[in-house]
């Protein structure tokens, strides 16, 4: 990695930058256990169960393993973002800010995005090696592997310091209670925490915890409202940029 990098943006991905679940995949190839998968989410996003429990439960019910065919059928029919989400990434890499997606999601997953070119290739991934293709030159230079919610500080820490990025120059985003983990380390080591698509768990462990969302962006589900779409695709992550200027020129 370039030794240039003045802050960290380590940000979730699945309903916080991008309109899917981290095993869509599984269910467009096996549609028939698409119900059961949404529950064992629904489970370790809201800490009922550990993923390492949800993983296993998913090995249990998946026929056979996504391969790469597979994989690159589902991207080609369903594959998005929020808006604004690639070019916020390509913002941040042209300005020294290491963009890192750290995710409960499969590291095969976005193997398969970046060899397709439907995101700019990030320098770090954090994600689950459930499903983990061979290498390809295409690969983030840095992939770490991730096996339960509280690996995504950990993994965070270990960026920044790779990077010897200070803890005020380390920005989270996270929507879910499987990211109040990331939030809990953020908290206690001087992070910004930003709340994107911000939901009941998410809000609800922090508040349990004593910890500050010091900004929420998107649509705020902390009250519970139900999940809407259409307004979520109105959010542009490049009204971002503001806030992160602010961060890294403190």
């Amino acid at each position: 990695m370039n030794a240039g990098f003045k802050a960290i943006v380590s940000a979730d991905w699945n309903e916080c930058l991008a309109p899917c679940g981290p095993f869509d995949f599984i269910s467009f190839n096996q549609p028939d256990i698409k119900s059961k998968l949404s529950i064992i989410f629904r489970q370790y996003t809201g800490n009922q169960i550990p993923l390492s429990e949800a993983c296993s439960k998913i090995r249990q019910l998946m026929r056979d393993p996504v391969t790469p065919q597979q994989m690159d059928a589902y991207l080609d029919e369903s594959f998005a973002t929020y808006p604004g989400v690639p070019e916020l990434i390509e913002w941040c890499l042209s300005r020294n800010i290491l963009f890192m997606i750290n995710t409960t999601g499969m590291i095969g997953y976005f193997q398969r995005i970046f060899t397709k070119n439907l995101l700019p290739r990030v320098p770090v991934i954090s994600a689950h090696p459930m499903v983990h293709y061979p290498e390809h030159i295409s690969d983030p230079p840095y992939v770490y592997e991730l096996f339960e919610t509280a690996d995504k500080g950990k993994n965070t820490a270990k960026a920044a310091q790779t990077m010897g990025i200070p803890a005020a120059k380390v920005i989270l985003l996270g929507d879910s209670g499987g990211d109040g983990p990331h939030f809990e380390w953020g908290s206690q080591t001087g992070a910004f925490l930003i709340g994107s698509m911000t939901k009941p768990s998410l809000n609800d462990y922090c508040r349990k915890k004593g910890i500050t969302i010091d900004l929420r962006f998107g649509v705020d589900y902390s009250e519970g409202e139900n999940n809407d779409l259409l307004r979520e695709i109105q959010i542009d992550f490049m009204d971002l940029k503001t806030t992160i200027e602010e961060i890294i020129n403190r």
